[in-house]
């Protein structure tokens, strides 16, 4: 017998300095800052978070990378143009953070992965909808029925 894996709590990132991780990532995404002190801190998105962790030793990531779901990656993608991040190329939204953590940004309604309708009103983004294809293959694995209908904007 096993477990069921339910889905991500959270990820750590180790960071080089907590205010400036907060600083950076503010500055393209919208979260909460639930505990914050100079080793670490938590941000939340809805029912998710990150926790940044101070550390002097971190390595830049190479292939293992973190994604986060976003309502307009466009908009990320200037955001992070103007900041003067250099984007990594290939056929995914990724970048390096100051601190070597690879991040690749996803639109929330391309993908499977899918908040409760409760979570996204509590959000403010419950007016979110999920793309036909994104319904197809929630539908293939019996996962649909849950899912509003998609009205691809």
């Amino acid at each position: 017998m096993k477990a069921y894996a339910i889905g991500i709590n959270h990820v750590a990132l180790e960071v080089g300095d907590i205010e400036e991780a907060l600083k950076f990532y503010g500055d393209f995404l919208k979260f909460e800052v639930h505990e914050k002190n100079e080793m670490q801190a938590f941000i939340y998105f809805g029912d998710q978070f990150i926790n940044f962790i101070k550390s002097d030793n971190r390595q830049p990531d190479q292939k293992r990378h973190f994604g986060i779901a976003v309502d307009n990656k466009e908009l990320v993608r200037q955001t992070l143009e103007h900041m003067g991040v250099k984007l990594l190329g290939g056929p995914f939204l990724d970048f390096l953070d100051p601190w070597g953590n690879r991040v690749e940004i996803t639109t929330y309604s391309n993908i499977q992965y899918t908040k409760a309708d409760h979570i996204l009103q509590g959000m403010g983004l419950g007016h979110l909808r999920k793309t036909e294809q994104a319904l197809a293959e929630l539908n293939a694995k019996g996962l649909g029925p849950q899912i509003n209908n998609a009205d691809n904007s």
